[in-house]
């Protein structure tokens, strides 16, 4: 759940503490508060709320609730937020109010009206915030869901599309003749990847060393068919057991340096793979040509809805008039 505010937040926020206002401006007129009373506790409630709100949906939830997932950390420091929050509160009751010191109650006493005051101020616009943010994420996993499922479709249609196919069984074709021994191994290459495909099409995440085989098998089709058009580099720079990324995820950034991106026949599309730690870069230098509207894969869009559902992370893509990276995160499920 994305606890930051956004638009609608903020106008909720806005109407209820323009409501907690004009309540509080009937209840101070009623009790004859002084002006010191109407120029101090009024605004540093809302201050005080709002700092509040914002502790809990900026650092304590996303941090100790959904990153970290330690309750009991949550608890204790969500309850020393509520209690300062208190605290200030009663200390500004007692300024504004011009009550005596000697009234100040007791450590003990201190902590549990302030609980009950930094609860009141935090407890009802949070909890506002909370109930409409869990709503908005119910609904867009629902509808993270129906986009996964369309994505699965075209990934299937995709691992059979006719044209893959045609365009290998071409490839094929030209080196029976020319090159016995490379149509062997392309084929050998080739079922391989379809055995793949077969057997990962229901999987949602792939182990990396897996995809990491399957994509080198790919880019020796690439690299048959295209000759020197494309040149591919994969760098491991960290061990790749125990690391899982969405089944395809590779296959789909290779095929879309291939889809956007043709050689002039004087100057290779260069792509290096990056294996880091916690993410895989793929780069690729860019021409000014472009290929035929043809592709194999889900693209970036879907790659993006895929990874909604299994982590917080998102795809980082960056261009220039030369290059296109897209980094995506390595999931570890040891973690």
């Amino acid at each position: 759940m994305n606890t930051k505010l956004n638009k609608t937040d903020y106008i909720i926020l806005g109407v209820y503490y323009a409501i907690s206002i004009i309540l509080n401006l009937f209840d101070f007129y009623n009790d004859d508060k002084n002006l010191m009373q109407y120029v101090i506790d009024i605004p540093m409630f809302q201050v005080t709320s709002i700092l509040g709100v914002v502790s809990f949906l900026y650092w304590l939830i996303p941090n100790f609730l959904i990153k970290e997932k330690k309750m009991l950390h949550f608890i204790f420091l969500g309850l020393v937020v509520i209690i300062l929050i208190g605290i200030v509160e009663r200390l500004l009751f007692f300024i504004s109010g011009d009550i005596p010191w000697s009234k100040f109650p007791t450590a003990y006493y201190l902590v549990l009206y302030a609980a009950f005051d930094g609860s009141n101020s935090i407890g009802l616009p949070l909890g506002i915030l909370l109930t409409k943010k869990f709503y908005e994420s119910q609904s867009q996993i629902l509808t993270i869901q129906k986009q996964q499922k369309e994505n699965e479709l075209k990934l299937l249609r995709s691992q059979i599309d006719p044209h893959f196919l045609f365009n290998n069984l071409n490839t094929l074709d030209a080196l029976i003749d020319s090159n016995p021994e490379k149509a062997k191994e392309y084929i050998n290459r080739l079922s391989l990847i379809y055995r793949y495909l077969i057997k990962t099409k229901d999987a949602e995440v792939i182990e990396l060393t897996k995809e990491v085989e399957f994509v080198s098998n790919y880019i020796f089709l690439i690299k048959t068919r295209f000759g020197p058009d494309y040149e591919f580099e994969i760098e491991e720079n960290v061990a790749l057991q125990d690391k899982f990324i969405p089944t395809g995820a590779l296959q789909t950034l290779l095929e879309n340096v291939v889809k956007h991106n043709k050689s002039d026949s004087k100057t290779a599309i260069k792509t290096t793979i990056k294996i880091n730690s916690g993410w895989i870069k793929v780069e690729n230098t860019k021409s000014n040509l472009k290929p035929k509207n043809e592709s194999f894969g889900t693209g970036l869009d879907n790659l993006k809805s895929r990874y909604q559902l299994i982590t917080d992370k998102e795809i980082k893509i960056e261009e220039s008039e030369t290059h296109f990276l897209v980094a995506i995160p390595i999931i570890n499920l040891t973690n």
